[in-house]
């Protein structure tokens, strides 16, 4: 269990951080910016919960996520580099994609199929998913980067959940505009 007792340590101060596995690398190493946008995805589905309040299955979806997005932290945090550790590092697993999957067929059976692209938009809860969805991809984008380093190893399931992650963002904006009824269309050269 995770025990917090000082909030400040001052072995930043210098532009390093430490991770999971003790190495200290500086703070724009891209290890770090990519657990870094998971935890800024996290703070903006905290945001678009405060408006998800009235529907229980999507807020108890987002609080699922919420918890697995500090999972995938944790599985940035400690690189999987062969080394032997004192304790076995958290990683995500199958079963949570697997679990997103789902969630995104069971919420996407209650739409209908698009005709347009969608503007981020509409009701308060469904602009905060779209900043979280963009949000999610940029964070894919570092991990897919990251994972292209020599010496740098990405767990797939890491990389799946990650991708499937703005998918079901995605979905729950529709459905946070009244089941797509009230999406916010693209209409192509309109201010032409």
């Amino acid at each position: 269990m995770v025990k917090l007792n000082r909030i400040y340590t001052k072995t930043g101060d210098s532009g390093t951080t430490g991770l999971g596995d003790g190495e200290r690398v500086t703070k724009f190493n891209l290890r770090v910016e990519a657990f870094g946008t998971v935890d800024e995805a996290n703070a903006t589905i905290g945001l678009a919960r405060l408006h998800t309040a009235g529907d229980a299955e999507m807020d108890g979806i987002l609080a699922r996520i919420q918890n697995d997005l500090f999972d995938l932290g944790a599985d940035l945090c400690t690189p999987d580099k062969g080394q032997k550790l004192s304790w076995e590092p958290l990683r995500i697993v199958e079963s949570q994609v697997t679990r997103l999957e789902t969630e995104i067929d069971a919420m996407n059976a209650r739409l209908k199929p698009l005709k347009s692209f969608i503007l981020p938009g509409g009701s308060p809860a469904a602009a905060y998913l779209h900043l979280a969805r963009t949000v999610s991809r940029r964070a894919e984008r570092q991990m897919v980067e990251l994972a292209s380093m020599p010496d740098e190893n990405i767990g797939t399931a890491a990389l799946k959940y990650i991708n499937r992650l703005s998918d079901l963002l995605f979905v729950l904006s529709r459905i946070a505009n009244a089941d797509g009824t009230k999406d916010v269309l693209w209409v192509p050269g309109m201010t032409r």
